[in-house]
């Protein structure tokens, strides 16, 4: 794989069309700089501050959802893909003018925006109820009627499939392409390159069967190298910038948690706070804790650690992919950037994996909402799938009316209809999902 290719401003949709500007408007901004804001301003993305990230909803504490998490991890990524940008053009001189490499920071950043935005209400609870109830549920009984692709999809639902879903299905009314989107942003987003066919025990993979073609067309534009499969199966090397959204993502995820458990009081201060400092060594240490003598504030003092350990994680990933960019290119890379740590960061990071699992992940306040929002998706999915199977029922009619047009879940072929149902609960607001499953139980009625 080559940068030149890599990086590309075609737009998903737009494809024999020259980049253009709104009318009547002079777009100082590239590509990849409007793909962000398009994006930023969308209502999939808006949504996301009503989607479980790992603790229910805030209360009287405020914790990360899908939106705060996205936009600190597209910060992140930001820096990584200009650290990344400016390393390589130290190392290969010309690399810009041929490639333009220093729109990865812009690349990266959309693609760390949108990573998380085809995820379901409850967080991964939702991805499990879904794979559960085709997989054991009544909806097992349609595993005859589709085709074998298409079952696979469904039974092993992922989020991230369903992200590039998302941002590339032309919805009913909508345009082609879905946000249109450039190849490269696009590619930045799969983070597993292959179909559900390959999805194994992890039940992780990039693209549904209808947007195979797509994802195709793509891979196939920026030269990705692929990769020999038995069977069906499809799978690609990684867009090189994959792994820079993954490291954001990883970094994010891991640190910002224990920030958020110590705010819930799931861990004291000494224990938050020596998570995060063993990421450095003991002089390190005993600097950043008199770096700021008067500040006794102990969420600002988390604060400051929080922010050495992102830098040193971020100065890290790009170091391990600038060194390894030729097998990175060559598809050969292997594992994570995280993966690749060295000592002391590589310790500590496991050490906050295995609290946050021992501590946080499995927590009453996060298994409840585990408990909750797994049944009111399995509940929502079985009575819409109900309706789109048997449209002509009454209840049915009922029911199908409240979704909006924009899902096809009265189309002539039934695994657009099944899809479309997947559509439909994916894009749900936990709260819209609670409000309506109790609508349907008659717990919550209109006021008269």
């Amino acid at each position: 794989m080559n940068w030149t290719q890599l990086i590309s401003s075609q737009r998903l949709g737009k494809e024999g069309m020259a980049p253009t500007a709104e009318v009547g408007a002079v777009e100082l901004r590239s590509e990849f700089q409007r793909e962000y804001d398009r994006l930023i301003f969308s209502s999939a993305f808006r949504r996301m501050q009503n989607k479980t990230q790992v603790f229910p909803l805030p209360g009287s504490v405020f914790v990360h959802n899908r939106l705060t998490h996205s936009l600190e991890v597209s910060s992140v990524g930001r820096s990584l893909g200009n650290d990344v940008a400016n390393a390589l053009c130290c190392v290969h001189p010309g690399l810009d003018e041929e490639a333009g490499i220093q729109s990865i920071g812009a690349i990266v950043s959309a693609a760390c925006l949108a990573h998380d935005m085809g995820n379901p209400p409850f967080g991964h609870s939702g991805e499990r109820a879904i794979r559960s109830y085709f997989r054991e549920g009544k909806g097992h009984a349609l595993k005859g009627m589709l085709p074998p692709s298409v079952w696979q999809d469904i039974i092993n639902f992922d989020g991230n499939a369903n992200t590039f879903r998302l941002l590339t299905h032309q919805f009913s009314g909508r345009r082609r392409g879905g946000f249109v989107l450039t190849y490269s942003t696009l590619a930045s987003i799969v983070k597993y390159p292959f179909n559900s066919t390959l999805a194994g025990r992890k039940s992780k993979f990039g693209f549904f069967t209808a947007e195979r073609e797509d994802y195709l067309h793509i891979a196939h534009e920026l030269g990705l190298a692929e990769q020999q499969c038995d069977g069906d199966g499809i799978r690609f090397a990684r867009h090189p910038l994959v792994y820079l959204v993954e490291a954001a993502d990883d970094i994010c995820y891991e640190i910002m948690d224990s920030e958020d458990a110590f705010k819930l009081r799931l861990l004291s201060y000494d224990e938050a706070s020596q998570l995060l400092l063993a990421f450095f060594p003991e002089d390190v240490q005993e600097r950043m804790r008199n770096a700021y003598p008067d500040c006794t504030d102990r969420n600002d003092q988390m604060v400051y650690y929080r922010s050495c350990v992102i830098g040193a994680l971020e100065r890290a990933c790009v170091k391990t992919f600038v060194d390894n960019e030729t097998q990175i290119l060559a598809g050969k890379f292997e594992g994570s950037l995280i993966d690749h740590l060295p000592q002391p960061l590589a310790d500590a990071y496991r050490q906050c994996q295995k609290v946050a699992v021992s501590r946080i992940y499995n927590c009453k306040e996060v298994t409840d909402i585990d408990l909750a929002g797994y049944h009111i998706i399995y509940t929502l999915l079985e009575l819409v799938t109900e309706a789109v199977t048997n449209p002509d029922k009454a209840y049915s009619q009922l029911l199908l009316q409240q979704a909006s047009s924009q899902y096809e879940l009265r189309a002539d072929d039934l695994s657009t209809r099944i899809m479309a149902v997947l559509d439909y609960i994916s894009g749900m607001t936990d709260v819209y999902a609670l409000d309506l499953y109790r609508k349907i139980n008659g717990h919550s009625l209109p006021m008269v």
